[in-house]
């Protein structure tokens, strides 16, 4: 654990609950500041929403998504003791939207045929993962995908940015997927 050890839950069924954080070189749990942000760009309250947490990590997006009323959250994690304390955590607190697997994250992208709401992407700096991560991210329409870099990222069409944000080293945006109207014409038609 590092000297601080935890970070808490800010809102929702399991708000105030405190979050164990393993010390490793990579992890970069998302500050309290930077998560009140991100949901209050979604809306506060997830009820009935699925949930992607692909570099889980902490699992503190994922989590704070099921606090928050998501109905199903899947976190992707490859490395098996971080996997083994977010199963912890949730059995803790008795999260039972919550879905831990153990993989790489662009593996389970090409594999899953499931479709999400909202995915949250903090994925190491110095993997430079996002590019790849989006191609093959399939969107649907309204689909809303938040990402963490240490700068501005620009997915390209069909995902639209809807807000971005600094807080300190970190570059935080909510990019949302918009290729077709409600008639199924392109956007530019």
């Amino acid at each position: 654990m590092n000297p601080r050890g935890k970070v808490r839950i800010i809102a929702g069924e399991y708000r105030g609950r405190r979050i164990p954080v393993a010390q490793k070189a990579d992890l970069r749990p998302t500050p309290d500041r930077v998560r009140e942000t991100l949901f209050n760009w979604l809306g506060q309250q997830l009820d009935g929403m699925s949930c992607l947490d692909l570099f889980a990590g902490s699992g503190a997006l994922g989590f704070e998504a099921a606090s928050r009323g998501a109905a199903r959250v899947v976190m992707v994690e490859s490395d098996a003791a971080l996997c083994r304390s977010l199963e912890k955590f949730r059995d803790l607190v008795g999260a039972k939207r919550v879905q831990v697997l153990r993989g790489d994250a662009l593996e389970y992208l090409v594999r899953t045929r499931e479709h999400f709401d909202v995915v949250f992407l903090d994925p190491p700096f110095r993997q430079n993962a996002l590019p790849a991560v989006f191609r093959h991210l399939t969107g649907t329409s309204g689909m809303r995908v938040y990402v963490e870099s240490s700068e501005a990222f620009v997915p390209g069409a069909p995902w639209e940015e809807v807000k971005r944000a600094r807080a300190g080293q970190v570059s935080y945006q909510l990019f949302e997927w918009r290729s077709d109207d409600q008639g199924g014409l392109p956007r530019n038609v």
